[in-house]
């Protein structure tokens, strides 16, 4: 049996890796050259063109046939929607949620609940991985508390872990609101954003009541390397921001800073987050940490998506308006790809974007560049790690946390290959 279940993560590590480095196939024959990118937070990682490709399909193919042969009624052959397994308890969450935000104030409480209400919620990204992590890691843990109910102990700890989505979804919601105030955006989800519907002022004390409920759930966790996590979170939310607003013209054109800012920005929530989930559940520190770098490496693809989103997108897709960060003089890893090939491109950069000539300019320089297609790249080769962490957690032969284990490594897959 543990045989099987060897064979059975090798052939599903190799399939992964495929089907993630599939995709550079359909680009210019320059992709499939030797690509290296060390990032700040992360560790090294090569993809060499046909070779590995060849040798991950054959891998895999062989690997998965037999395994067909084995277990064709496995859970690895079911079709899997990674939202859809975990819709109740979203459900559960978002009325939740709507009821967290409630405040006394009348225009205040429309407002913190602005991107709450029905319709307007978003796809619950960051809830979805996070349930779905609690059951991914949901192992025996050799130590039963002693005259306690399993059952209540394991409803008790999932309401805990619940508690984390809530919150994590409420310090996003916020940070959005306060970026939506520093960017002068008009849009967010696809309607007006809430700082052009109802002023600047009400949109900062939405996301600091968002904040301020967040701190209160928080809190009620009693769990102080939790609280300590998430704290640090908000910290790192503040420091990306002032990252990007206040940078010298090194600093702009530095990969390894652009890749900083954006973990801070973007990857340190759900990595956190990630981890107080298995904190929670009295977890080693090794699967914490495999939590934490599923988390990282996801979200740093994810950005890395949007980025280029922002360039191919447009603003119906996006549900907010496309060339948004160039024009907003922010310079992202496709525009840093470019100058790359094209060092001209840093004196654009260095003399802004508000003058639409400049942009235009960058534009231009940016479509005879491989920008785009690198930016996928490092797009992939974080998703490939996070895909790595899932599979590097402890052996089990649970359905249940099987299927959610392909759930979060699917994710990383839907990750790279959205176009909104």
């Amino acid at each position: 049996m543990l045989f099987s279940r060897g064979l059975y993560r090798i052939a599903r590590t190799s399939l992964n890796r495929s089907r993630l480095l599939y995709p550079l196939q359909s680009q210019s024959p320059e992709l499939l050259q030797s690509f290296q990118f060390r990032s700040p937070i992360g560790s090294s990682q090569k993809v060499s063109g046909f070779r590995v490709i060849y040798s991950c399909v054959s891998s895999a193919l062989a690997n998965v046939g037999q395994q067909v042969q084995r277990q064709s009624n496995s859970v690895a052959e079911e079709p899997l929607d990674p939202f859809s397994l975990v819709a109740d308890e979203l459900s559960i969450l978002a009325n939740r949620l709507r009821s967290m935000v409630v405040a006394e104030v009348p225009k205040l409480a429309s407002a913190a609940e602005y991107f709450f209400k029905l319709g307007v919620e978003g796809k619950r990204f960051r809830p979805t991985v996070l349930l779905l992590m609690a059951t991914a890691i949901d192992a025996p843990i050799s130590r039963t508390p002693p005259d306690t109910s399993l059952d209540t102990l394991s409803t008790e700890l999932r309401l805990r872990q619940q508690s984390i989505a809530e919150i994590t979804e409420m310090i996003h919601v916020a940070s959005l609101l306060h970026d939506d105030v520093l960017d002068d955006a008009e849009t967010r989800r696809g309607i007006g954003s809430l700082n052009f519907v109802m002023g600047n002022k009400l949109a900062v004390l939405a996301g600091d009541f968002l904040l301020s409920r967040a701190c209160v759930a928080l809190a009620s966790l009693k769990n102080t390397e939790v609280v300590s996590l998430l704290a640090t979170v908000v910290e790192h939310l503040v420091t990306g921001e002032t990252m990007q607003m206040t940078t010298t013209s090194d600093q702009r054109c530095s990969m390894e800073y652009y890749m900083q800012k954006t973990y801070y920005k973007t990857a340190s929530l759900i990595s956190n987050s990630c981890k107080a989930i298995a904190l929670l559940a009295g977890q080693t520190s090794e699967v914490a940490m495999l939590a934490y770098e599923y988390g990282k490496n996801l979200g740093l693809a994810f950005q890395l998506i949007d980025d280029v989103l922002d360039f191919t997108g447009t603003s119906a897709s996006l549900g907010k308006g496309s060339l948004s960060d160039i024009r907003h003089g922010i310079v992202t890893a496709p525009i840093l790809f470019a100058i790359e090939e094209f060092p001209e491109l840093r004196a654009v950069v260095d003399e802004g974007f508000e003058n639409p000539y400049n942009v235009d300019l960058a534009l231009h320089y940016l479509g005879k560049s491989r920008g785009i297609q690198r930016t996928r790249e490092l797009a992939i080769k974080h998703a490939n790690l996070a895909s790595d962490a899932i599979d590097s957690l402890p052996v089990t032969d649970d359905e249940h946390v099987l299927r959610s284990r392909r759930a979060l490594v699917e994710l990383t897959q839907r990750v790279i290959t959205r176009r909104k």
